[in-house]
């Protein structure tokens, strides 16, 4: 069991699957930490030794990875709207921030349809 960041790593799977596990983590920069670290990737998260988890932590500790990243991300929505940009407008609005099309899509970002008077419920006295 090996336990980086504050993230119990998954022991039965291939340690670079095992990296992205981390917020902050993917493919691409495990695969650079592990070959700049010359830890084989296809190696079980369990069987890694305790000087190649301690280099790895060491390692992983170098990266803006979990709360420190999420702090980074959210300070840097809080000032494009500060800022009063569009983006920030847009964050700020519950919509789509990169140009994609809201008019009949972005379901997940908008939420429910809200409807108009049809919709409505009407409440009865019982």
């Amino acid at each position: 069991m090996v336990r980086i960041a504050g993230v119990v790593l998954p022991g039965q799977k291939h340690i670079v699957i095992s990296m992205t596990h981390i917020k902050g983590i993917g493919r691409a920069l495990a695969m650079k930490i592990l070959k700049e670290l010359a830890i084989n990737p296809t190696k079980k998260a369990d069987t890694l030794t305790e000087e190649e988890g301690a280099r790895l932590r060491a390692r992983v500790e170098r990266e803006t990875i979990e709360g420190e990243l999420s702090r980074k991300v959210s300070m840097d929505i809080k000032r494009l709207q500060d800022i009063g940009t569009w983006r920030g407008y847009r964050h700020r609005k519950k919509l789509p921030v990169r140009g994609q099309t809201s008019r009949r899509n972005a379901r997940t970002k908008r939420g429910k349809k809200k409807t108009g008077l049809s919709g409505r419920t009407t409440l009865t006295k019982t």
